[in-house]
C-alpha cells in the first residue's frame, strides 16, 4: 500500500474552503489501494480544489470493440465498468455532482438492435449497481425526456430516484434521451406556460431559464471530459458548459481508468479560470460555480 501525502492545508486552501462552506475535502485513503501512477497523480492533486461538477461524454465504446474484433455490444458492456470506476472515484473524492452522457436524443437513429440492447443494459446497470450507489451515499437524477423512453426503463429510473432520495453524497446525473437544444426548448416552454398562467410579460432572464433546466439546483459543470478524441460537445449541456474547462482525451471510454480520471483533475487545476475577467497584479480570486436556478 502506497502512502499518500494529503494536500489542502495551505492558507490559500483555507480561504477557498471558507468561501465554499459546502466543500468537504476528501481523504485520498478513501480510494483504497492505488497504483504507482495513481499515487503520483494524487501527490500532484490539490484535493481542496477539485471541480464541483464533472460532466463526461462517454465516447468510443464502438471503436474499442472494433479494434478488438468484438461486437459493439461488448464495447458498451465494457464501458459500464468504466462508468462504475468513475462514479465510485468521484464519490469518494467528494465531487459534488457527476453527469454522464449515456444516451442522446440522436442515438435513436442507431439500429434498433443496438438501441434495444442499450436500454436493456441500462436496466441491468441500475439494478446491479444499486448496492454500490447506496454504499457510496449517492443520490441519482436523470436528465432528458424520460416520457419518451420505454416504460420499463422509466419504472427503473423512478425506482432509482426513490431509493436514493435520502442519500446526502454526490449527485449522479445520467443523461438519457438527452439533447442540449431539447433541454433549452423544454425550459422555454415551461416558462411560457407558467407566464401564461400568471399573465406576466417581463423579459426572460438567464436565471429564469436556469431554474427550468433539467439541472436546476446543481452547479454548472467546471470540467467537461470527452473520451475518444472527438473535438465536439455533441449537443451536451449546451447552456451549462458556457465556462467549463474542456478536456479531450484520445483514450477510448472502456480504457478510461482511474489514473486517466485523476490525470484530468490534475490538468484541470493547471487551468486559469477567469470567467471573462482578467488578471490584475495578483492571483485571481476563486469564483464559485454558478448554481443553476440561483
Amino acid at each position: 500500500m502506497l502512502t499518500l501525502r494529503r494536500k489542502g492545508n495551505s492558507p490559500e486552501d483555507a480561504v477557498l474552503t471558507k468561501s465554499h462552506p459546502n466543500i468537504s475535502v476528501a481523504d485520498p485513503s478513501a480510494l483504497g489501494p492505488v497504483t504507482p501512477e495513481e499515487a503520483q497523480l494524487l501527490a500532484n492533486l490539490d484535493l481542496a480544489r477539485l471541480p464541483r461538477h464533472v460532466a463526461v461524454i462517454m465516447d468510443g465504446n464502438g471503436r474499442w470493440a472494433q479494434r478488438k474484433h468484438l461486437p459493439r455490444a461488448a464495447g458498451h458492456r465494457s464501458g459500464t465498468q468504466t462508468a462504475r470506476t468513475t462514479i465510485e472515484t468521484c464519490a469518494r473524492l467528494k465531487i459534488e455532482a457527476l453527469t454522464l452522457y449515456a444516451f442522446s436524443v440522436e442515438n435513436w437513429r442507431r439500429p434498433k438492435t443496438e438501441t434495444d440492447f442499450l436500454m436493456q443494459l441500462l436496466r441491468e446497470y441500475l439494478r446491479q449497481e444499486m448496492p454500490l450507489i447506496q454504499r457510496n451515499n449517492i443520490r441519482m437524477r436523470f436528465l432528458g425526456r424520460a416520457s419518451e423512453l420505454p416504460a420499463g426503463v422509466q419504472q427503473d429510473m423512478r425506482a432509482a430516484v426513490e431509493k436514493t432520495a435520502k442519500n446526502t453524497g454526490m449527485v449522479l446525473c445520467l443523461a438519457l434521451n438527452y439533447g442540449g437544444r431539447a433541454e433549452i426548448v423544454d425550459a422555454l416552454n415551461e416558462i411560457v406556460a407558467q407566464r401564461n398562467g400568471e399573465s406576466r410579460n417581463a423579459p426572460v432572464t438567464e436565471e429564469e431559464v436556469s431554474r427550468h433546466l433539467y439541472t436546476a439546483g446543481l452547479p454548472d459543470p467546471d470540467l467537461l471530459i470527452r473520451s475518444s478524441g472527438e473535438m465536439r460537445v455533441s449537443n451536451f449541456l449546451l447552456w451549462q458548459i458556457a465556462y467549463a474547462e474542456i478536456l479531450v482525451t484520445e483514450t477510448l471510454w472502456p480504457d478510461f481508468n482511474r489514473a486517466r480520471l485523476l490525470e484530468a483533475f490534475v490538468e484541470f487545476q493547471k487551468r486559469e479560470r477567469r470567467y471573462g475577467g482578467i488578471r490584475e497584479g495578483g492571483p485571481d480570486s476563486e469564483v464559485p460555480a454558478r448554481v443553476a436556478g440561483q
